[in-house]
């Protein structure tokens, strides 16, 4: 018992629904999320501050201010074929923003600023369901801000540089164990709760143009470590023999936050066409296990075992007229969790994403955003074999079937 498993806080940085491997989610600008996601190589707003830094010096406005809110939902349905179990997921109504603006400083000289949220949800699944030792509930806040600066080295590349804030919270809840009640057969408890934990990483971006009609894009994103020092863990419905062992107090852990690679292409086939490709490695194997110490004397030991994965994106962006661009694209999402290791506080399985948009200029100076993903899920039948309880390792199967869709609004004003 003083082994508890804690399957935390995929802690500090969870979110189920919608997300690009593991518990990242890729909603990080209306215009480039219409085109697949598509962006390292797209030079058309600030939302460059995000995908490239680099390209920033390459926007036409002197300031480029762009900003939306997405929308989104989606839902998990949990089953057992042998047991005849099923459960499902409620998750309220996600709102993700993003916020970018970017200035010319000078003719090589440009800078920014991105205020987004990349982990951001609210997954709660039915109470002392099956799979509740392992998570009840989970609601995750994190705040991304970038401060960036780029220089265009001569006609052809341009670089950029972005030291980012990241404000993690999370609050979590779970079962101590698969049977363990008070003495009014309530369920014994533990709420994990971190506000506001905060940790620094960059994003590093590059641009080369090839000719008038192709640019290759580059960008790293750094890896992170959220480090939760002395937040609040809270114990509940305890039976009396066992309040001192399970008395609240506070914990640590960390969490790593992967870092990315992302190459792509973008090629404008005519004055109104523009084709784009993007390839996004990340690397989850930084994510083995995640270990929680209590004050209370107990550490919970998790594996992870995650393993690097890729990300696919095709997107096309085409000026229809004067007033109208219209977006659209695809993008094919591996899964970083291997069999064995599949956790249901973040079922997450291969994916598909469809994507539509458009951009609507209401005039010189404003133009206005919207995007639509849907996003499928392969079926996965799978399990969590480390549990422990009692001296023995008791593993949680089933077949998860997930789909989540959103729809996103930005506004754009240049000057």
């Amino acid at each position: 018992m003083k082994k508890i498993i804690v399957v935390l806080l995929l802690g500090l940085s969870v979110a189920t629904s919608i997300q690009a491997g593991g518990y990242r989610v890729a909603l990080q600008g209306q215009r480039a999320l219409a085109m697949g996601h598509t962006g390292v190589a797209m030079t058309d707003s600030a939302e460059a501050i995000f995908f490239n830094p680099g390209a920033i010096t390459q926007l036409e406005a002197e300031t480029d201010i762009i900003g939306g809110i997405t929308l989104l939902d989606g839902e998990t349905l949990y089953r057992n074929d042998e047991t005849l179990v099923e459960a499902e997921t409620d998750n309220p109504l996600g709102t993700p923003i993003n916020a970018y603006m970017a200035q010319k400083l000078s003719e090589e000289l440009s800078w920014g600023l991105g205020v987004y949220t990349p982990f951001g949800n609210k997954v709660e699944w039915p109470t002392d369901w099956q799979g509740s030792h392992l998570v009840n509930y989970i609601e995750l806040h994190a705040i991304y801000i970038q401060p960036t600066i780029a220089y265009q080295i001569n006609e052809s590349t341009s670089i950029g540089f972005g030291p980012t804030l990241i404000l993690g919270s999370v609050e979590f809840n779970r079962n101590l164990s698969t049977s363990l009640t008070d003495e009014d057969g309530n369920r014994s408890n533990v709420t994990i709760e971190a506000k506001h934990v905060p940790a620094w990483g960059f994003n590093l971006g590059l641009l080369h143009k090839l000719d008038d009609r192709t640019r290759l894009g580059f960008s790293y994103r750094s890896e992170v470590i959220i480090e939760a020092r002395d937040e609040d863990a809270d114990f509940d419905d305890i039976p009396g023999a066992l309040e001192d062992v399970f008395a609240d107090g506070d914990f640590d852990a960390d969490l790593p936050l992967p870092a990315e690679l992302t190459l792509g292409i973008a090629w404008d086939y005519s004055d109104k066409l523009t084709l784009a490709f993007d390839y996004n490695r990340t690397f989850w194997d930084v994510y083995d296990e995640l270990v929680i110490e209590f004050d209370n004397g107990l550490t919970s030991t998790n594996p992870r075992n995650y393993e690097d994965a890729s990300i696919f994106r095709f997107g096309a962006e085409y000026h229809l007229n004067e007033k109208w661009t219209l977006r659209g694209g695809i993008y094919f999402d591996e899964s970083p969790v291997p069999d064995g290791s599949f956790a249901p506080e973040t079922p997450r399985n291969d994916s598909i994403g469809y994507t539509a948009g458009a951009t609507y200029r209401y005039s010189k100076n404003l133009e206005m955003d919207v995007s639509l993903l849907i996003l499928t899920f392969d079926d996965e039948d799978n399990s969590y074999d480390y549990y422990e309880e009692g001296g023995q390792t008791i593993p949680f199967s089933g077949t998860y079937d997930s789909a989540a869709n959103s729809i996103g609004f930005g506004l754009r004003y240049m000057y």
